[in-house]
């Protein structure tokens, strides 16, 4: 008899027979085998991948890793979306991606030294040697690298300066730019520092080192000034000389108005009383004398010392 359908749907499927002489773990030993072989293979590839990235980790570690130094301050130029302008980057460590490149300013006081020559207003050309004082503003640096960028010292710094001096003093002679005429040099640097200032840099100070001119300028303006000093010299001693000679004039002139008035008010009777006077306090004194009474006009006593 043969089994019914029910039997046969009810019966548990059964396990396929494993095969005489053959382990269930031999498939996966031999698929770790193929990886070992394949991956044996592949060993000379891997070794250039890493040696490949090691090598690349080394050339792009300067523009991953950025030291800013001491005193320094970095603006930050992104790939993608431009300079960075409203963040710079202080002291320090910092990392950034190889796309991106920082840009590293220097943001301690600065001195620039700056020589350049000025046409007169005739003719004559005057040599400045000027020492400029500046900083970086540390809250417009990336504004700075944006519209200036890393050469703003021969860009702006010392052109503007040497622009508005040659401007200022253009038009004076070399006599008054050497001898400094009503402050206009003061008033040229004031302004030289004023327009550089508008250029995202800080200009503490401009000072003038020196003046040159053609030595014959410089000899004639030399003497011109030395007479001038010699004149105002000896104006002053003739001003002295006439207020000596009014101050003996007006003592002069009070003596013989003393004089006048005491020849006024003396008198013979006056005399004689003076006369007495001086005899009554001698002969008080404790000194010995002798007291001779004078018998002429004015009747004085002649008085002799007995010592």
């Amino acid at each position: 008899m043969f089994p019914s359908d029910e039997t046969v749907a009810a019966a548990p499927p059964r396990k396929p027979e494993a095969k005489p002489g053959i382990s269930p773990n031999i498939g996966n030993t031999s698929r770790r085998a193929r990886f070992r072989r394949w991956l044996w293979r592949k060993i000379p590839y891997i070794f250039v991948f890493m040696l490949l990235l090691v090598l690349s980790a080394l050339f792009l570690w300067y523009r991953i890793v950025i030291v800013v130094e001491p005193g320094k301050t970095g603006v930050l130029f992104r790939l993608f979306t431009g300079t960075q302008i409203d963040y710079a980057y202080p002291e320090g460590l910092h990392v950034i991606s190889p796309l991106n490149t920082m840009y590293i300013y220097e943001t301690r006081k600065q001195i620039a030294l700056h020589d350049f020559d000025v046409l007169t207003a005739k003719g004559l050309t005057v040599r400045l040697s000027l020492a400029v004082r500046y900083q970086l503003d540390r809250d417009r640096l990336g504004l700075l690298h944006q519209k200036i960028g890393p050469d703003y010292l021969v860009r702006v710094i010392l052109p503007q300066a040497e622009s508005v001096m040659r401007k200022e003093l253009g038009g004076y002679t070399a006599e008054d730019i050497y001898t400094n005429k009503e402050g206009l040099l003061t008033k040229a640097i004031l302004l030289a520092q004023e327009e550089v200032g508008r250029n995202f840099v800080q200009v503490d100070e401009i000072i003038i080192r020196s003046i040159t001119l053609p030595e014959k300028i410089k000899s004639a303006i030399e003497d011109k000034l030395t007479q001038e000093e010699l004149l105002k010299s000896y104006e002053f001693r003739l001003q002295t000389a006439g207020q000596e000679a009014e101050r003996q004039r007006i003592e002069a002139e009070g003596l013989r108005v003393y004089n006048e008035t005491v020849d006024k008010s003396l008198t013979d009777k006056i005399l004689t009383y003076q006369g007495i006077s001086a005899t009554q306090n001698l002969s008080k004194s404790d000194n010995a004398k002798v007291v001779v009474i004078g018998a002429g006009k004015n009747g004085l006593p002649l008085i002799l010392n007995t010592q």
